[in-house]
């Protein structure tokens, strides 16, 4: 059973296999609160196959620091390590 993580996590036990996985707590949250409300986006692509603006967007909405001097190849690290 999973644990109940409060009225911040809508979806305990995904949250906590994200977290299993290695994911950062504020990313667990974000897939799992998502997918509970059904705005998790199933068709979305690779990360290295979206434009590097793109990228910058999505560091931008997740408040990723140094972004601006970030290569491509840096913005999608600095994502999936968020």
């Amino acid at each position: 059973m999973a644990k109940d993580h409060g009225s911040q996590v809508k979806d305990d036990a995904l949250y906590e296999e994200l977290r299993k996985q290695g994911a950062s707590k504020e990313k667990a949250a974000r897939i799992a609160n998502a997918k509970a409300n059904g705005s998790l986006d199933h068709e979305s692509t690779r990360l290295e196959d979206r434009t590097k603006s793109d990228l910058y967007d999505e560091a931008k909405k997740i408040g990723i620091e140094g972004r601006s001097t970030m290569s491509k190849a840096d913005l999608v690290k600095a994502i999936r390590d968020r």
